[in-house]
């Protein structure tokens, strides 16, 4: 018989935040390329780069702060669509601040337009794909990721 589990574990916060950060990581590099090259007619390469390398580690641990603090608050509850958009908005407020921090110091003085640009683009693009990334981890039942690597854990010990 399967055990509820009324929260997610640990580990389960550590795959979502990889996953969302490999998503998130080519979605600002691109966006910061785009926009640089719109701005300033020719594609900022090293500085996009730049942007997504400084933002990955940063908001991987942000990311995993607010996946932990949201399933504190969501213990024992059943998750309805409003609770992932209200996710998704806090998350989009803690990212986008960020997004904007890095992108304009990395971008240097004088870009604090430019840094606007690439995060309001990205605000938008982001709320739609962390929101499917949200209703995706939804579809994988708590405790199976946690099932699967006691199950493989147990073929190697």
């Amino acid at each position: 018989m399967d055990k509820h589990y009324p929260k997610e574990s640990h580990l389960r916060s550590l795959l979502k935040g990889i996953s969302w950060r490999l998503i998130a990581m080519l979605d600002t590099f691109l966006i910061a390329l785009i926009v640089t090259w719109i701005v300033y007619g020719v594609p900022e390469m090293e500085k996009s780069l730049w942007i997504m390398i400084i933002e990955t580690p940063l908001k991987f641990i942000a990311y995993y702060l607010h996946e932990r603090l949201w399933q504190y608050f969501w213990k024992n509850k059943n998750i309805q669509n409003k609770d992932i958009l209200h996710k998704t908005i806090s998350w989009r407020i803690v990212a986008t601040s960020m997004t904007f921090l890095i992108s304009g110091k990395v971008l240097g003085k004088g870009a604090e337009g430019v840094a606007l640009i690439i995060a309001i683009t990205e605000l938008i693009s982001k709320t739609i794909l962390y929101y499917f990334h949200e209703k995706f981890w939804l579809r994988i039942t708590r405790g199976s990721v946690r099932n699967l690597f006691k199950k493989i854990k147990s073929r190697f010990i």
